[in-house]
């Protein structure tokens, strides 16, 4: 099981206005301190906490932050309206896009996908896969 995933982020302020506008939508709480943001799910007392959290951390070496060519973090909302408005919304934080919300060809027929670079170049995907939803063949 993936435990955690974290991306560098050269501007830490900037990537929190990022990611502030879709995480607490999809129900991650944020801690932050000065070793950067901090995103979990909420876990009820007793319960085993629901991995995996997810971490935007300035490089530990100093030296700039860069995304990995192939790397991809995805989240996964409740909807394909969710996935339209949080992209929508991720935009407008300062996320560029990387692929408009929609049914791919290569994936299932119910996969709704909408794909964006966060502000340090990091690919973000946000999808739904509901079955109860009409899929891309009607």
């Amino acid at each position: 099981m993936i435990a955690y995933v974290t991306v560098g982020a050269d501007d830490i302020p900037q990537a929190k206005r990022f990611y502030a506008a879709f995480l607490p939508t999809l129900g991650y709480g944020l801690t932050q301190g000065p070793e950067g943001l901090s995103y979990a799910l909420p876990v009820a007392a007793g319960q085993t906490p629901v991995l995996p959290d997810f971490y935007v951390k300035p490089t530990y070496d100093g030296k700039p932050a860069s995304a990995g060519n192939g790397a991809m973090v995805a989240f996964e909302a409740r909807n394909q309206s969710q996935v339209r408005a949080l992209h929508a919304a991720a935009l407008a934080a300062g996320g560029s896009n990387e692929g408009a919300p929609g049914f791919r060809a290569s994936y299932g027929p119910h996969f709704y996908v909408g794909y964006l670079r966060d502000p340090q170049g990091n690919k973000i995907a946000l999808f739904s896969n509901d079955t109860t939803e009409p899929g891309r063949d009607g």
